[in-house]
């Protein structure tokens, strides 16, 4: 697992610790020193801790003026014992829907399970994004099954092309507009 990083082509674009209104505004990241565990693994040092121990995250680009963001996922997603769901809410993206973010991309590729507890901190994040929208994008399919039968997939958007879309060789807004593509689609 240490050698899995978060996408960083589009560092040129942007850096969430260089962002003054990123929950990880001003971090310093070590490429050598590998402190941060999951499972007794070490993992790559440029994810970021939100205070799960099970998984860590990178905001790999936000759009304040498009009002979206780009998260990317590692580890085990534990609603069930360590209530993942309740520190992503409270200290990611309560903080970015202050500044405006309402729409979210999740990117699942490194989640490696799912385990569910209440969806209430789903339902919260759905009604606090009024005009938005979460998709969920190459998560595992049975990490998007244990989801569906919890019925989270009322507020994330899983399925078709989300679960296989190639995003590595887009720039973030070609990738946001292919997302919001996709959802448009299946609301109409």
């Amino acid at each position: 697992m240490h050698e899995i990083e978060p996408f960083y082509k589009w560092r040129d674009d942007y850096v969430s610790s260089e962002d003054e209104r990123s929950p990880f505004y001003g971090k310093e990241y070590s490429e050598f020193e590998f402190s941060d565990t999951i499972y007794n693994f070490y993992i790559h040092p440029q994810w970021d801790f939100f205070g799960s121990p099970t998984m860590y995250l990178k905001i790999i680009y936000v759009d304040y003026d498009r009002s979206y963001a780009i998260i990317e996922f590692i580890g085990e997603w534990n609603d069930c014992i360590t209530n993942d769901i309740m520190y992503l809410k409270r200290e990611i993206i309560e903080v970015m829907t202050l500044e405006g973010i309402t729409k979210f991309i999740l990117i699942g590729e490194n989640v490696l399970n799912f385990h569910s507890s209440d969806d209430c901190y789903y339902e919260e994040w759905f009604q606090d994004i009024e005009d938005g929208w979460i998709a969920g994008i190459n998560f595992r399919e049975h990490v998007i099954d244990e989801f569906k039968r919890s019925n989270i997939d009322y507020y994330i958007s899983f399925g078709g092309e989300l679960d296989d879309l190639n995003w590595r060789n887009l720039k973030p807004l070609q990738f946001f507009k292919k997302v919001e593509e996709l959802l448009v689609k299946r609301l109409n």
